[in-house]
């Protein structure tokens, strides 16, 4: 199915890249990273006086801040629309997997109240069949008795 699959910008590896960083973005490690990012380019302009490339209030940093949240939501979007579409996929399939099942099931009730018809028909019949064998067992019984009558007799 994932071949077949085409998020919003099919299998390519821009598709592919943004659902990693998208990933990434969403870590702890990247969290506590940028934090040591920040933490180290603040001490650095705050202690480095002759090198404050970015003084206070870090205007520098605040668009690289922008920068990346501009790139990260679009690729966080792309990412979610991807996962998405193949949630849809799988769950078509295991819908279209469901409804195959059932239908399985239906088949196979159907045989069997089939089998279960045939049996009773069988069922009537051999209970038809003893209760004539009974008439008949009994019908025996009376004509051997008046022939063992007429035999005594004579």
């Amino acid at each position: 199915m994932e071949a077949e699959h085409r998020g919003a910008f099919g299998q390519d590896s821009f598709g592919r890249g943004a659902e990693k960083a998208a990933r990434f973005f969403g870590t702890p490690q990247y969290i506590f990273g940028q934090t040591i990012v920040v933490i180290i380019w603040i001490a650095l302009n705050a202690i480095a006086v002759a090198f404050r490339w970015d003084p206070y209030p870090f205007i520098l940093l605040n668009l690289a801040f922008s920068t990346q949240a501009a790139y990260a939501a679009p690729l966080i979007l792309l990412a979610q629309t991807r996962q998405a579409d193949r949630d849809k996929a799988q769950e078509a399939t295991a819908e279209l997997r469901h409804d195959e099942q059932i239908a399985s099931a239906a088949r196979h009730v159907a045989a069997v109240k089939t089998e279960t018809h045939k049996l009773t028909q069988l069922l009537e019949s051999n209970t038809e069949l003893t209760e004539q064998t009974k008439r008949l067992a009994e019908h025996v019984d009376t004509l051997t008795d008046q022939i063992h009558r007429q035999v005594v007799r004579a």
